[in-house]
């Protein structure tokens, strides 16, 4: 076996170790507030999970993929060796599954971006000192550890407490649940065909004006909201005087809008995060087949295939643990919570993605999961796994960006 076969195969490896354990942490994350509140059976949530997943990697996945992801290495430092990047990027692979390997083992949820660009970084350093990298830009990645869980932690918890004063404070909630459910499905609608344009699928280069694509999401608004009156004239009346009958019934309405916020969550994912598993692999086969670095690289069709399938696997074997932190650790989820954190948490996504915010999906759902724990008054809140979670973030960058540093050097001692 030459060199260049060893190191596809090994690329390849590196790859699918990646996208198993971005399906153990990240998708975990999505479905996590659906399993905990009920809403679905961690088979359940599996199959969602995988048609989402999957659809979103391979559909809509990107088909041009930065070398360098986000952008925090100029490439063309390795124009004079590029096999040298090769074994950077498996080295950052290998460091970054790892880390999610070790994070979904304890529990932890974490960012698999953050733990790429640590990654990156870390090799980066190795290869061209600290000059290499765009500090600037690991500086925005920061920010968004303290952007993404506040931002959605204040989003959930003023949902929370509006949705409480609305229904479940009445002396019959399951009247005021039916009143306002047309309008939060509208409401729903539109902020996820607006994600799905701006985040989920602008790998279509659908080139959607803000005032177009604000039209069409509306539009399925509307479908929605009449679709819902009609469902809900279907949901039988409770006798007021029954309120736990009551408090159940409202409940079970929320359901299906938990489910359909964490679809687009996982479905969103597939179609972005991918590239973190499948990005690098990219980059490799790229330089072995033309012996040159670009700042660009074709996405084959087979790659993001083998990604997206990778990621489901990675669920199913790893993902519980990562599921039981979130729908269950952190505060004690309901539909109505959960739908109120992944809802809070796809809106902050949009907003900031929309903004140019540097914003991590798996910090704004744990922000937004501990904003509906928060809403309900501080001891409903286990601080003691925040705290673990909250340290797990700190380390994530500089974890990987050390591991990465020492595979990158290994592999240019022993492969020179």
């Amino acid at each position: 076996m030459d060199l260049n076969t060893f190191l596809l195969v090994f690329a390849i490896a590196a790859c699918i170790y990646m996208a198993c354990n971005i399906g153990a942490n990240d998708v975990a994350n999505a479905m996590g507030t659906s399993v905990g509140s009920g809403s679905l059976t961690f088979k359940q949530a599996i199959l969602i999970a995988a048609v989402a997943e999957f659809a979103g990697a391979y559909l809509v996945g990107g088909h041009v993929s930065d070398t360098i992801r986000k952008g925090m290495l100029d490439p063309t430092i390795f124009a004079g060796d590029p096999i040298h990047l090769v074994y950077g990027m498996i080295g950052a692979l290998v460091a970054s599954a790892v880390w999610l390997n070790l994070a979904s083992y304890l529990g932890w949820p974490v960012s698999t971006t953050h733990s790429i660009v640590g990654a990156v970084v870390g090799f980066g350093v190795m290869a061209g000192g600290l000059d290499a990298v765009s500090w600037s830009k690991v500086g925005k990645v920061v920010m968004s550890w303290v952007i993404s869980p506040v931002m959605g932690g204040l989003c959930s918890f003023i949902l929370f407490r509006f949705i409480t004063y609305q229904i479940f404070s009445r002396r019959n909630p399951l009247l005021y649940a039916k009143r306002l459910l047309p309008y939060l499905v509208f409401m729903v609608c539109v902020i996820l065909a607006n994600a799905m344009f701006y985040k989920g699928l602008k790998n279509l280069h659908l080139d959607l004006s803000f005032v177009q694509a604000m039209v069409y999401a509306i539009l399925v608004g509307v479908v929605g909201f009449f679709l819902s009156k009609v469902i809900v004239k279907k949901v039988p009346d409770v006798p007021k005087r029954e309120i736990h009958k009551q408090l159940d019934s409202t409940e079970k309405i929320f359901k299906y809008l938990q489910i359909l916020t964490a679809f687009y969550i996982a479905f969103a994912h597939g179609s972005n995060d991918v590239a973190n598993a499948v990005g690098p692999l990219a980059a490799v086969v790229a330089i072995l087949k033309n012996g040159s670095v670009q700042m660009k690289v074709d996405m084959p069709s087979w790659i993001l295939a083998m990604g997206g399938a990778c990621i489901v696997f990675g669920l199913l074997i790893w993902g519980r643990r990562v599921m039981e932190t979130i729908g269950n650790k952190i505060t004690e989820i309901t539909p109505s919570r959960g739908f109120c954190a992944t809802f809070g948490a796809a809106t902050i996504v949009l907003v900031c993605s929309k903004m140019g915010l540097p914003v991590s999906t798996t910090h704004t759902l744990v922000g937004s999961v501990i904003g509906v724990g928060f809403a309900r008054g501080l001891p409903t809140l286990n601080l003691g796994i925040i705290q673990e979670i909250v340290i797990s973030w700190l380390a994530t960058v500089p974890f990987t960006a050390v591991l990465s540093a020492i595979l990158f050097k290994i592999l240019l001692i022993t492969l020179g």
